[in-house]
């Protein structure tokens, strides 16, 4: 069975969408909360104050890798040798996050994590199966190289 071109680029459509989805999650982290209490060591009692990316200097440059690097994903169908590169760095990033994230907590005496912090919890799994994907892709380009 012949492939054309276009037939394998269309191939690469869902990997796409997981990654413009993992860089909208990440753009959406600077908005909404991740966790959601009250400082340590803060002067004003009922003052809740709420993470986001853009509360720390090390999210917010995390956070803007991240979407950066999977928005640039999606234009590099045709070199999936660099798309894996730069998807599994996104990713890297993501975990990294998640960390910093945790790592924050600990500066809060009460608190909550907020609903939206499924957003920052979805993008390693949106980046993992694009990473999932764009692997599939490769096997399949290259077996259909041996068909030839």
């Amino acid at each position: 069975m012949y492939f054309s071109a276009e037939k394998i680029s269309m191939i690469q459509r869902i990997q796409s969408v997981w990654l413009l989805l993992a860089s909208i999650a990440s753009l959406l982290t600077f908005e909404f909360s991740f966790y959601s209490g009250y400082k340590i060591g803060n002067t004003v009692l009922n003052d809740l104050i709420s993470l986001t990316a853009s509360s720390n200097l090390l999210l917010i440059i995390l956070a803007a890798l991240t979407g950066i690097g999977s928005f640039i994903a999606i234009f590099l169908f045709k070199d999936r040798k660099t798309q894996l590169r730069i998807t599994i760095m996104a990713l890297i990033l993501s975990v990294l996050s998640l960390v910093v994230y945790f790592s924050q907590i600990k500066n809060y005496e009460k608190g909550h994590f907020s609903l939206t912090a499924i957003f920052a919890l979805l993008i390693p799994i949106l980046l993992f199966l694009a990473v999932r994907g764009i692997y599939k892709d490769q096997k399949l380009v290259k077996s259909l190289d041996r068909l030839r």
